[in-house]
């Protein structure tokens, strides 16, 4: 399975059939200190993707043989590398779409270099686990239900068994339950999984609370955990330790 190399997240796999702005890209991307390995077509991308292992996959939507989509939910399927999708298309059922098959950000050509760049360091951060304050590591095990949560080691069990968790779906766990029972803003969750550069990506998060929910609870379509606070943000009870 590809994973990303913790500590040298410096490897992109940039796919766009727009050889223009993928030329753009690439330059502004290398003169950062990134290696950058390109791909005009989806069956090459995911060539690329297996036979490199890149850190991290910069794939846009609209592209010949094979479309960003369908590589992005191939590449779902046996890695958590950080995937960030590029597109023409703005609709919200578009950007939920990519994020249901796996996709972590979303960006609406046209772009600047700069908010690009930005959204490379957040993902990069969180697969990292940079953005956790050092001086508070989150420790100890966490049970609810089925589940056991080892924040030290970073491992998820239901029932016994291994759970496959994102680091961008960990983080937000993380960030739940070290603080259950409060309600966490939208804003709030979005600054702190993703970074400083978010604030009003609330699909981002109805999209990953619904994947926690298909992954730990017994019933995801009437979370007894991981509740829903109508515009305001979400909250982790755990009622089998009340």
């Amino acid at each position: 399975m590809a994973t990303a190399t913790i500590g040298k997240a410096r490897r992109i796999l940039l796919a766009e059939d727009e050889q223009a702005l993928r030329d753009f890209v690439s330059r502004n991307l290398r003169v950062r200190g990134f290696e950058v390995l390109e791909a005009a077509t989806g069956l090459e991308a995911l060539a690329l993707f297996e036979r490199e292992q890149p850190h991290l996959l910069i794939l846009d939507l609209m592209m010949p043989r094979m479309d960003g989509l369908e590589v992005c939910r191939r590449v779902r399927e046996r890695s958590t590398v950080p995937i960030i999708v590029l597109t023409a298309l703005d609709a919200e059922r578009d950007k939920v779409a990519a994020l249901d098959l796996g996709a972590d950000d979303y960006l609406t050509k046209p772009f600047g270099v700069e908010e690009l760049l930005a959204r490379v360091r957040a993902v990069l951060r969180r697969v990292q686990w940079e953005s956790r304050p050092p001086a508070e590591p989150a420790q100890g095990v966490r049970r609810f239900g089925e589940v056991e949560v080892d924040l030290s080691r970073r491992l998820v069990r239901r029932s016994g068994e291994e759970v496959r968790l994102s680091p961008t779906e960990f983080a937000i766990l993380e960030q739940l339950i070290t603080q259950a029972g409060k309600v966490l803003t939208h804003r709030w969750l979005l600054q702190r999984v993703w970074g400083p550069e978010y604030g009003g990506e609330v699909e981002y998060l109805r999209v990953y609370l619904n994947r926690l929910r298909q992954k730990l609870e017994p019933d995801p379509a009437h979370p007894r955990y991981f509740l829903t606070e109508p515009g305001v943000g979400y909250r982790f009870v755990n009622p089998d330790a009340e």
